[in-house]
């Protein structure tokens, strides 16, 4: 682009000069006196152009701005063109100088048409002025003196030019110009057909792709539709299983109760009395009696529980009292002399308020269970008070020695009547509902049951229990409840 004209002060122009030179790395030049001339500038600038290896469009856009810059200079006084090689720019560059001492400016038009077309500085001086065009040269593994000796050959055979070979030069430019302007139309139509191509297929890949979603979708809601169908059917078959057990834990209570009543009624004191043989079938009908009458009560726990009905009574628990309660039940183990039940002493306990009716059905199910399937060694129940902050909790731990329980059975031992098969059972009748019915409760009360067990070593149950002095439970989640068991 032109750059701003500036006032040099005496001397600055031969000065300026001389930096010139040796910065352009000047080759030759050329003095421009008549038209002739301006059609060799013209020859010359191709000649420069293809010495340096100029792309064919580059070597166009050189010499038709350096002949329209000629034309417009043409009868300035000492008007002269220099060709030179600038080796210090990055990349090099063809350097064509036009100089001058007298005459009109150069002509806007002029200047703007060839900044199109190339770099150009122009520079207006009180007695020299000058115009330099710039072309960077990207010619690679050829070095600055290679170039400049080829730049010197090309321009010492250019012979003179008449206006009719500009014109035939200029022609072929132009139709050289139109053969690559048609085959970059042509390529240019290529690549538009390939677009088109690419763009059909991807509309089709997205119409596939919209498709398969939609597919999906309706799939999913299908999906949706059938899993809600099967939640509502499992409300209502753990509705069914709830009112039914309701219903014939009612129905059972009376005819045991009875039972119960009459056996001790036979037993009692004031009874006639009984033979030895009678009164032994009494004792047996009385404590089959007790026992299904505590199997009746579980089973009505439990429903009332899962449909929510089980009221909670917190108060604070003497737990000392409380575990020597529990201790009884070792007079019911079935190994007594070999099995020792360990409970903590009369110590000071943790506080804790909660229902403790329900804590002690809970610790009464997990001793029990725990002493029925242990031959030998111990059963142990551990308290201590949760170390992890608040809402303060209290932990109990119930440890045997007993037979444990299978790794791929630990997911279904808190299934509703599910028992765990093999010799262990045999002599030691039970209904699946010890676990479940534990964890039921315990979840009742806001806390949580985890058990860890190892086949031939032992099993160990954890239960936390909230205080619910300082944070009263969360509401039981039934259907959770429910669909666990």
């Amino acid at each position: 682009m032109p750059t701003d004209a500036f006032e040099p002060g005496p001397g600055d122009e031969a000065h300026r000069d001389d930096r010139s030179q040796a910065a352009d790395g000047r080759v030759t030049s050329i003095g421009l006196t008549t038209p002739q001339d301006v059609f060799g500038l013209r020859r010359s600038a191709q000649q420069a152009a293809t010495a340096v290896a100029l792309e064919r469009q580059d070597q166009v856009r050189l010499a038709t701005a350096l002949s329209e810059i000629g034309r417009d200079r043409l009868g300035s006084h000492g008007l002269e063109v220099t060709f030179g090689l600038d080796a210090t720019a990055q990349p090099m560059a063809l350097v064509v100088t036009f100089v001058w001492t007298g005459g009109p400016a150069p002509a806007k038009e002029t200047l703007d048409l060839a900044a199109k077309l190339v770099r150009v500085d122009h520079e207006t001086g009180a007695t020299v002025s000058r115009i330099v065009v710039t072309q960077p040269i990207t010619a690679h593994g050829v070095t600055a003196a290679e170039l400049r000796a080829r730049l010197a050959k090309a321009l010492a055979g250019v012979a003179r030019s008449t206006e009719a070979d500009d014109l035939r030069a200029q022609t072929r430019d132009l139709v050289a110009t139109l053969e690559e302007t048609r085959a970059q139309r042509e390529e240019l139509r290529h690549l538009n057909e390939e677009l088109e191509e690419t763009n059909r297929g991807v509309l089709a890949l997205y119409s596939e792709l919209t498709q398969e979603l939609e597919t999906t979708n309706s799939g999913v809601l299908a999906l949706h539709s059938e899993l809600e169908d099967k939640r509502h059917q499992l409300l209502e078959a753990s509705e069914a299983k709830t009112r039914f057990w309701t219903n014939i834990s009612h129905e059972l209570r009376t005819p045991v109760n009875s039972v119960v009543a009459l056996s001790t009624l036979l037993l009692a004191p004031s009874s006639p009395p009984l033979t030895e043989e009678q009164r032994e079938q009494v004792d047996l009908i009385a404590s089959s009696g007790h026992i299904l009458l505590s199997l009746v009560n579980d089973l009505l726990d439990v429903a009332k529980a899962e449909a929510g009905h089980l009221d909670i009574h917190p108060q604070p628990v003497d737990l000392r009292l409380l575990f020597a309660h529990l201790g009884s039940l070792l007079l019911n183990s079935p190994n007594p002399d070999r099995v020792t039940l360990v409970t903590p002493g009369l110590e000071q306990q943790p506080a804790l308020v909660t229902d403790e009716t329900l804590l002690v059905r809970i610790l009464r199910n997990l001793l029990s269970n725990a002493l029925k399937f242990t031959e030998r060694g111990e059963v142990r129940l551990d308290v201590a008070v949760d170390p992890r902050p608040a809402p303060h909790a209290v932990l109990f731990t119930v440890t045997d020695t007993g037979v444990g329980i299978p790794p791929d059975e630990l997911g279904r031992v808190f299934e509703a009547f599910y028992q765990v098969r093999g010799p262990h059972q045999s002599g030691r009748p039970g209904t699946g509902l010890g676990l479940p019915y534990a964890r039921t409760l315990t979840e009742l009360l806001g806390g949580s049951l985890t058990l860890t067990s190892t086949v031939g070593v032992g099993t160990r149950v954890q239960v936390r229990l909230p205080d619910l002095g300082q944070d009263p439970p969360k509401e039981p989640d039934t259907e959770g409840s429910a669909h666990d068991r």
